[in-house]
């Protein structure tokens, strides 16, 4: 195995994980998160020898997923699929499992650039400043998009939410 060639393989065994479950929950489903996460891992293996900069790494990965999920969700097929919620996301177990069903059907009806931003800016935790730079647009449409993803949640989730006189 050549040096770059090890130097890839060590570098998508410690992010290939993180990126798994970001795609996850930008489609919901682990399947095509694999395939987005494939897809994402080939552009940048076919790109490694031209990448000068190994730090920026993440940021090029995170772009690249986040761009084969856009431009999946625009081809006709993808749009009539709806995960079913049989695939729970691997988070606390102190977290109910329909508080997670939930939470991940609610997270599907968002559309997808506002799902986009929310899982980049909540999720992966980056700056609006660095969201919009993964996205190619400003840091006003970040904050806007973000505002607007969370507003389609919690609409989504306030039924779902018992109220003080249900209790």
């Amino acid at each position: 195995m050549s040096e770059t060639d090890r130097g890839f393989a060590e570098y998508f065994a410690a992010r290939s994980d993180a990126m798994r479950r970001t795609a996850y929950l930008l489609c919901g489903d682990w399947h095509r998160a694999e395939d987005l996460v494939q897809t994402a891992f080939t552009r940048l293996y076919l790109a490694w020898g031209r990448v000068s900069r190994h730090d920026a790494l993440d940021g090029y990965l995170r772009r690249t997923l986040l761009h084969a999920f856009l431009d999946e969700r625009r081809l006709a097929w993808w749009r009539r699929v709806r995960p079913t919620g049989d695939e729970i996301p691997q988070v606390s177990p102190d977290v109910p499992v329909e508080d997670r069903l939930d939470l991940m059907r609610a997270l599907a009806e968002v559309p997808a650039r506002q799902r986009a931003v929310l899982v980049l800016r909540y999720w992966e935790d980056l700056s609006v400043d660095d969201t919009a730079a993964v996205l190619g647009v400003s840091a006003g449409t970040v904050k806007s998009q973000a505002a607007r993803g969370l507003d389609t949640l919690r609409k989504q989730i306030a039924p779902l939410v018992p109220t003080c006189e249900e209790s």
